[in-house]
């Protein structure tokens, strides 16, 4: 691998720092192209996104923006800068979505609302709940309903969305085998560019000095969106506390989310050692390794919680038997 990586960087002048660079990077657009995956099948499939806080996706967006926007003006690594784009696409790709099904499942709520107090009558008192259990909030029986709807390529779909509710599996083993993918097909993926030439060197113009006011605005925009990434999660990591559950989210999701800012990371830092530049990306650093940790909370609630979400699964099967 060394000398592999020797005979390119005197092949096509890429130093070793740009190649692991532009590897790191891959791996990370792989996995921020992957990521909105899990979470909105699982969306879809409950037909719901009441599990994910809204405060989250909108810090999280203005997070992106001035994001993009201080890559823009720094001009931070290329994969860096494309990857801030992509990250305010996906955004808006599931907002939209949550936004959609919770207008929607409010609306259909306030329906059900109104037609259960006019069709009220003394005559049936036992009936009427066990009409409205089987036509709860969608997502409020999901788990029982995806259950009957097992078919062959069941496993499979539990991979792809990070849902796993049959006793003796083991979504942790599935997720880790999929996050893995993502590392081979991103690093792949960098070395077929390299081949097809994506990687020969243009003439770059000079970068703007640290002390003008262009890089010290971009520096400014990257605190501002550590800032946001650091704050995003704290909404989600509150409503799963209030709620004693992280049902509706997908585990994979921020898997992937961790694997994305752990490399993003790594490809910004890999992509020079020089002072001026590390002291630059500080910002993006934060920003993406920072939110690990409380990634890493968001884990720790998935694993104690998870027994709530068997409780109450069984508890609206017994309903609905």
């Amino acid at each position: 691998m060394k000398a592999l990586l020797i005979d390119m960087t005197l092949s096509h002048d890429l130093s070793l720092n740009e190649i692991l660079s532009g590897v790191f990077g891959s791996i990370s657009l792989t996995a921020w192209i992957c990521l909105l995956l899990p979470q909105l099948i699982t969306n879809y499939k409950a037909k719901s996104a009441e599990g994910l806080s809204m405060g989250f996706l909108a810090i999280w967006l203005f997070g992106d923006i001035a994001n993009l926007s201080g890559a823009l003006v720094t001009g931070l690594a290329p994969t860096a800068t494309a990857l801030a784009g992509y990250f305010c696409i996906s955004d808006v790709i599931l907002i939209s979505q949550s936004t959609y099904y919770n207008v929607r499942n409010a609306r259909k709520a306030r329906q059900r609302t109104r037609s259960t107090d006019s069709e009220a009558s003394e005559d049936e008192p036992l009936l009427q709940p066990r009409r409205r259990s089987s036509s709860g909030l969608p997502g409020s029986h999901r788990r029982h309903s995806i259950h009957h709807q097992e078919s062959g390529l069941a496993p499979i779909k539990r991979i792809v969305t990070g849902e796993d509710d049959t006793p003796d599996s083991n979504p942790w083993l599935h997720n880790t085998l999929s996050v893995a993918a993502i590392w081979i097909v991103g690093a792949a993926g960098w070395f077929v560019s390299y081949k097809v030439g994506a990687w020969d060197k243009p003439d770059v113009p000079e970068e703007p000095s640290i002390d003008t006011p262009v890089a010290i605005g971009g520096l400014v925009l990257g605190y501002a969106s550590a800032l946001c990434y650091l704050c995003a999660r704290v909404p989600q990591i509150i409503k799963n506390y209030r709620e004693k559950s992280c049902d509706g989210l997908a585990l994979l999701f921020f898997l992937l989310s961790m694997t994305g800012n752990l490399t993003y990371g790594l490809s910004v830092f890999s992509y020079s050692f020089e002072p001026q530049y590390i002291i630059k990306a500080i910002p993006w650093l934060l920003g993406s390794l920072g939110t690990i940790v409380e990634d890493s909370i968001i884990f720790y609630q998935f694993r104690i919680y998870s027994g709530n979400a068997a409780v109450k699964s069984d508890g609206s099967a017994d309903e609905t038997a």
